[in-house]
């Protein structure tokens, strides 16, 4: 039997229709239609790691959609755990069959440091990309890319795409010494010629990567361009090596990032007396305009309190086992 009743909420008066008891299924699926299933983010999985020295590693992390559109110049943002800082890392590498993507990071922080824990199977929350612009290579039949430190790993794929294009690479990497060398068999199977520098001379020349690449322009090496990607001080002198000789030189910048889609500003430089950003603007922007003292200052401001995170930094699953056995 169906009744009737009135009810007032707020401003209106309803009449509601009140169905016998053995209706009640009928009328709750009539107007409360089943939801849509909600799907959890996908996590992103390693199936590759490698340790390339003590403090440099390589992972290689499933990532279809990125792998699809990723090329040589852009970069991605990952996060550990829903609770994790973004971090904006160089793609060093993909794989467009296997869907993957390879990064190669120094673990000099907390988020890189709880990365480089991560093993072969397991997964990260985040990994966003392919972000910035991805570099040029247009005109360019003979090119000098230059490498240092950890900075070889983006290197690494400039190399490579010019290689694949058939232009002539000349690639410098440098390093303090021949412990921290990486990427050496990589870099001469897509090199016309290899150039490895340590500063103490332990392996290779002896010398900066800057006296290498002298020499050569000094040569008679007629470079369209020099990719230079490393450290802020080196990506400096680089530029000032080339800038009497009217090099092009193209320098992948690595200002402090947050959100990787030109909202927050935290990635700007100043190149040619403009703001850029980094994140939409470059990575790459041209050596002889940026204004590297201003991003040497700029990248130095949260070290302090890096380190104290480091340091202070307690693993929550390590905390509760320490309140459960006590």
């Amino acid at each position: 039997m169906e009744q009737s009743a009135s009810i007032k909420i707020g401003a209106f008066d309803l009449d509601i229709h009140l169905y016998s008891i053995k209706n009640t299924a009928e009328r709750k699926a009539f107007r409360y239609p089943k939801r849509r299933e909600r799907k959890e983010p996908p996590m992103f999985r390693i199936v590759n790691k490698r340790e390339l020295n003590s403090m440099v590693t390589l992972l290689e992390i499933e990532a279809p959609f990125v792998a699809k559109k990723a090329q040589a110049g852009q970069f991605i943002i990952f996060r550990v755990d829903e609770f994790s800082e973004r971090v904006p890392l160089t793609i060093a590498d993909y794989d467009r069959e296997k869907g993957t993507v390879t990064i190669i990071f120094q673990k000099v922080g907390l988020s890189t440091k709880l990365l480089a824990a991560k093993e072969i199977g397991d997964t990260i929350q985040d990994f966003v990309g392919p972000l910035g612009v991805a570099t040029e290579y247009d005109g360019m039949k003979k090119v000098a890319v230059v490498g240092g430190g950890v900075g070889c790993a983006i290197a690494y794929p400039q190399a490579k795409a010019l290689h694949n294009l058939g232009v002539e690479v000349d690639v410098i990497a440098g390093f303090r010494n021949k412990d921290i060398v990486i990427l050496e068999d990589e870099m001469n199977a897509v090199a016309t010629n290899y150039y490895l520098m340590t500063d103490d001379g332990s392996q290779g020349e002896k010398g900066f990567v800057t006296d290498k690449l002298k020499s050569l322009i000094e040569a008679g090496n007629n470079y369209d361009a020099v990719i230079a990607i490393g450290p802020i001080p080196m990506m400096k002198f680089v530029s000032l090596t080339t800038k009497p000789f009217g090099i092009k030189t193209i320098v992948s910048l690595n200002p402090i990032m947050i959100d990787g889609t030109g909202m927050c500003g935290g990635c700007r430089v100043t190149v040619g007396g403009k703001i850029k950003f980094a994140c939409v603007d470059g990575p790459d922007f041209d050596g002889h305009e940026v204004d590297f003292d201003e991003l040497m200052n700029r990248n130095s401001i949260y070290k302090a309190r890096e380190a104290e995170l480091t340091e202070t930094h307690i693993c929550r699953m390590d905390k509760l086992a320490n309140e459960l056995i006590k």
